[in-house]
Formats: structure tokens, sequence, C-alpha cells
């Protein structure tokens, strides 16, 4: 992974992080946020919608989907945009059993600048 790319994530509030708490008895606990080291707006004008979590064992052809979480509540109510008050963050927890290391993928959907991709290591 190059330096530059590095820099760019913990600049840009796009990239979904991939957090991985622990792997425990051939359970992984992984955490996915939008907007870790700067956050992503949350407004009904401008917000992350939902995001996702693959992963692809060492050596398996394909990789499985783990998991998908909507972010549905973005401050709208019936008197207009911005006005409830409630607010979904774009934070979501996975919990999975594999027997396999191999590569996390997550990716995240903003309502205005489209679809960012992030990867991480699961090791055994």
């Amino acid at each position: 992974m190059s330096k530059k790319w590095i820099d760019d994530w913990k600049n840009e509030k796009h990239v979904p992080s991939i957090d991985i708490k622990k792997v425990e008895d051939g359970k992984a606990y992984v955490k996915v946020k939008v907007g870790k080291e700067i956050p992503h707006p949350n407004t009904t004008a401008h917000h992350i919608k939902w995001c996702d979590l693959f992963f692809w064992p060492d050596g398996a052809k394909f990789p499985v989907e783990i998991g998908y979480c909507t972010f549905d509540h973005h401050g709208e109510s019936a008197e207009g945009p911005d006005s409830s008050g409630i607010y979904s963050e774009p934070v979501a927890k996975f919990v999975f059993k594999t027997n396999k290391p191999g590569t996390l993928m997550a990716t995240a959907y903003c309502n205005i600048h489209g679809l960012w991709k992030s990867e991480a290591e699961l090791t055994l």
C-alpha cells in the first residue's frame, strides 16, 4: 500500500474505514465506519446511504458478502429537510466465522459523491 493512499485516506471523509476488533475462536469482529478521521456530513442533502462488507478468503475464486447496512434517516420530517433532529450515523458492526485468512472489502455510498471502497487484510 502506498504512503500516498494512506495520506489520502486520512484526508478523505468518504472512504469506509475497516477496523478489525478481534478474531477469536474463528469469529471475526469488524467495524466499518465512514468518516473516521474527518466526519462526513450527515444532512438530508448530503449523507452516506449504505455500506457493505465482503470477505475474499485466500484461495477462493470469489468473495462473499458478509453484510449490508442502510442508514435511512438524515434529518428529514414532514416539516422539511433537517428538521427532525434524528440522523443515522454511518457505522456498522459485522461478526462472522471463518477458518481462512483473506481480504475484507468495504464499500459505502454517498448520495452526492457516489461509491467508495477500502480493503484490509484479515489474519487468523
